[in-house]
């Protein structure tokens, strides 16, 4: 039974709004970007951030804890843990290597006066975007692997932002002007196929017995 086949034959089990809602969701994901985050401790900051991926269509979050391993808070991440699929490393330097063996630019997150200005990212590079611990930032290792970095402009006596509202700044910007670029962004119809599978599977009670009773009046 083809994923494809599957997926028709599941759809009948959750309501129209949901498939129709799937279905448009699915289509403005993007593995074009992704997010990083090292070691952040408060939890609400980490939670804030996979809703961020899911608001601006992000679909995959890196998670890096050497230090620092914690769930994900399902309050402040308002469902998001069922859309935005999460890779979890114990050691950064797996981290970067894992997103770079996947096509991506290392994009570190900082406001130190040698950063561009994140309204001037080329967006049509495949770029990770890293975000650092809440009062250190990003460790040095990662600043002297990255490919680039950005800032935010400021004009205040702050010179930094909470994590999670950066990491909502910055996505808005690069994925605003990615979606008004002509580059493409979207994921194929077959990886849309298999990320409503996922999302059904996420959403269904009784997912495993329902597969293989449709499995079964199938042979």
């Amino acid at each position: 039974m083809t994923d494809s086949e599957l997926l028709q034959a599941l759809e009948a089990y959750i309501t129209p709004n949901r498939q129709k809602r799937f279905k448009a969701v699915a289509k403005e994901r993007t593995r074009h970007f992704t997010v990083a985050i090292e070691d952040v401790y408060q939890l609400h900051n980490t939670s804030a951030v996979m809703r961020s991926c899911d608001v601006f269509g992000i679909q995959d979050l890196h998670i890096v804890e050497e230090v620092n391993t914690k769930k994900i808070d399902r309050e402040i991440a308002l469902g998001a843990q069922k859309w935005v699929d999460v890779h979890r490393y114990h050691h950064m330097a797996d981290c970067m290597a894992d997103v770079r063996r996947k096509g991506y630019q290392i994009v570190a997150t900082s406001p130190h006066a040698n950063a561009s200005y994140v309204e001037d990212f080329d967006v049509t590079k495949a770029s990770c975007f890293f975000f650092g611990r809440e009062t250190e930032g990003l460790s040095q290792q990662v600043l002297d692997a990255a490919d680039a970095t950005i800032k935010i402009p400021m004009f205040g006596f702050t010179e930094s932002l909470n994590i999670s509202v950066s990491a909502a700044i910055i996505l808005q910007q690069v994925t605003s002007k990615l979606r008004n670029s002509e580059i493409s962004w979207q994921l194929s119809v077959s990886e849309q196929n298999s990320l409503k599978l996922q999302w059904i599977k996420r959403t269904l009670k009784d997912y495993d017995r329902i597969v293989k009773r449709i499995k079964q009046t199938k042979h």
